[in-house]
């Protein structure tokens, strides 16, 4: 495993993600799919054994469903799970990430950015996670209804408290973002240090103004979706697997159609270079570092020890120019 650094923060140039885990065939009785315990306990074994230290989870992500919600009542259940799993390790040996914003409770102040929501959940998540801080907090996406001073005011607080060793921003607009960071320096409050984008050889919007963000204040993008949630590896080229994301999330389904294309150029330049789909998209995110002059980490998901092993193996893999070039224009 590579290391990159996200301000004096050393993490692996692979994060785990916890927004899919692997699922298990049993479902709560309103029908959705629990997760796998004991799979996902393997997986980030053998995460951790190829080097891993970054995990990446929320305190809305269940680890099945996408939109949480719709069901918040299934609402940190990721975050359970990731903790239980990294608690037999060194926690000084790992970075943890969790998020804030989504709306974890049906009543007033059950979601936002406020002072008081994000107070009530900065210490749920680190109740679930069984951790006495988290290294870095994300603020998950935009809340129109609460200052942007509030919340960064409270940010700041949970860092010098303790509670949090750094700060970052997800699913915000490049304007937004760009007014945080001015609010921060001319308040002197710790500034974000990453940003969490979906960010992938097809999804490529971020290029357009929010890099320039991350380059301007030495922001690393932590890139989540590296693979178009499984789509870029080609497994769905030939229908839906059972068993698959895209089995039981309907919107995932006709997203395998719109990038039926992208997903079968990726699969024959993998074919010719004798690595895999997955490799290839991650090879080329990586490399993709050198071009946009910023630090960039995927977040992958998996499902099986196989997936971690073929992922972590793509920081290895030098793609050639020409290669590398054909797909700058998709």
């Amino acid at each position: 495993m590579k290391y990159t650094q996200l301000h004096g923060l050393t993490v692996s140039q692979i994060c785990l993600g916890s927004w899919h885990l692997p699922a298990s065939s049993e479902k709560y009785g309103d029908g959705i799919l629990k997760v796998d315990r004991k799979e996902t306990s393997r997986v980030v074994k053998k995460a951790v054994d190829l080097g891993i230290n970054f995990f990446d989870t929320a305190n809305t992500y269940h680890g099945t469903i996408s939109e949480t919600h719709l069901h918040p009542e299934h609402s940190g259940n990721a975050e359970k799970i990731l903790g239980s799993c990294l608690e037999g390790y060194d926690r000084e040996s790992i970075v943890v990430a969790t998020k804030v914003r989504a709306e974890v409770a049906r009543f007033p102040n059950g979601g936002g950015l406020s002072r008081k929501h994000i107070s009530w959940q900065i210490g749920e998540s680190l109740r679930r996670l069984r951790m006495k801080y988290v290294d870095l907090y994300q603020i998950h996406w935009e809340d129109q209804n609460t200052p942007p001073e509030e919340t960064l005011d409270i940010l700041n607080d949970l860092v010098h408290r303790g509670s949090v060793h750094y700060t970052g921003v997800s699913n915000h607009s490049a304007e937004n973002m760009e007014k945080m960071l001015r609010i921060s320096e001319e308040r002197g409050y710790e500034k974000f240090i990453t940003m969490q984008e979906p960010y992938s050889i097809a999804e490529r919007d971020i290029e357009k103004d929010k890099v320039q963000v991350a380059r301007k204040y030495g922001m690393g993008l932590l890139a989540y979706v590296p693979l178009a949630q499984g789509i870029l590896t080609g497994k769905y080229l030939k229908g839906i697997p059972q068993g698959s994301r895209a089995s039981y999330i309907k919107p995932l389904r006709e997203e395998t159609e719109r990038l039926k294309s992208i997903a079968s150029r990726v699969r024959e330049a993998a074919e010719t270079l004798q690595i895999t789909p997955a490799q290839f998209s991650l090879a080329w995110l990586l490399r993709m570092q050198r071009e946009l002059g910023i630090t960039i980490v995927p977040i992958i998901g998996a499902t099986s020890v196989r997936h971690i092993e073929e992922n972590c193996s793509a920081t290895e893999i030098n793609l050639p120019d020409d290669v590398f070039r054909s797909f700058m224009e998709t």
